[in-house]
């Protein structure tokens, strides 16, 4: 008998008298065992970063607005003051208008997030639309019990200024007190990853080291969830708007914006 004969006579007389004496069968090796193909059903999937987390993204403004100066122009209760239904928007001297930048940012900032496992909501469901109000926005947020509300604009301010900066809620006693500490949160961490993916400059023209308070926006003032504006750039800047209108670095805002908010959400 030859040797390999020999060898698997003595393992099968091993596994018969294990078996017979009431042992164990020899166990299989290891799945992780070198050589070895894990089954597909029998592998971990690992979780999104950001599954069972919601997002509400409002991008400013709206297409049809301009069209319907007596819808956006009704006056609402922000609970400051009375202000317009919604506006218009501002657009860069190219004629690039504000609300097509939010739209377009919007939607690509949702992708990315969709794709880590969060559930996102618009305020707005395309670009050709009028309002919803100001007030409505803040109640799409409420209602949908978001963890993040981010608001996204451009500014429409004198041509020198330029920079991004990202607006805060201040504290509107009795309505938005509980948001106030989580919102600051949320509002540092945009800027912070919003400069570093960008590389834009902080506002030279509103705020402190690009953050800014304010207590005459309905969309803060109004919201139960923490939220902030995020004013991605001055559309009447030239070279702002150059960017703004780049659809590859529309990209790089969307990237930066969700890093930011996936740093907020896993923190």
């Amino acid at each position: 008998m030859r040797a390999d004969e020999a060898a698997s006579v003595i393992l099968a007389a091993l596994v018969t008298l294990s078996t017979a004496c009431g042992g164990a069968t020899p166990s299989a090796p290891h799945p992780t065992s070198p050589g070895l193909v894990v089954p597909a059903t029998e592998r971990v999937t690992p979780t999104p970063a950001l599954a069972g987390k919601t997002v509400v993204i409002d991008p400013g403004h709206n297409g049809g607005n301009a069209a319907h100066p007596e819808v956006i122009n009704r006056q609402v209760d922000i609970i400051t003051e009375r202000k317009p239904c919604n506006t218009t928007g501002t657009e860069t001297d190219a004629g690039y208008p504000e609300h097509a930048f939010t739209w377009d940012v919007a939607g690509k900032l949702r992708r990315l997030l969709e794709k880590m496992g969060a559930k996102v909501v618009l305020t707005r469901p395309n670009d050709t639309g009028v309002g919803p109000c100001v007030t409505e926005r803040a109640a799409i947020g409420n209602k949908a019990k978001a963890d993040a509300v981010l608001s996204i604009h451009g500014d429409g301010a004198t041509a020198s200024g330029h920079g991004f900066h990202v607006i805060l809620p201040g504290l509107v006693k009795g309505h938005n007190d509980a948001i106030i500490q989580p919102s600051r949160r949320l509002g540092v961490i945009i800027r912070n990853s919003y400069r570093s993916g960008t590389g834009l400059a902080y506002s030279t023209y509103r705020g402190r080291n690009a953050l800014e308070t304010r207590t005459d926006l309905g969309g803060l003032n109004l919201s139960t969830r923490p939220a902030v504006f995020v004013e991605c750039g001055n559309m009447r800047n030239h070279g702002d708007a150059a960017k703004m209108s780049d659809p590859a670095f529309r990209e790089r805002i969307a990237t930066s914006l969700a890093a930011g908010l996936t740093k907020y959400l896993t923190g």
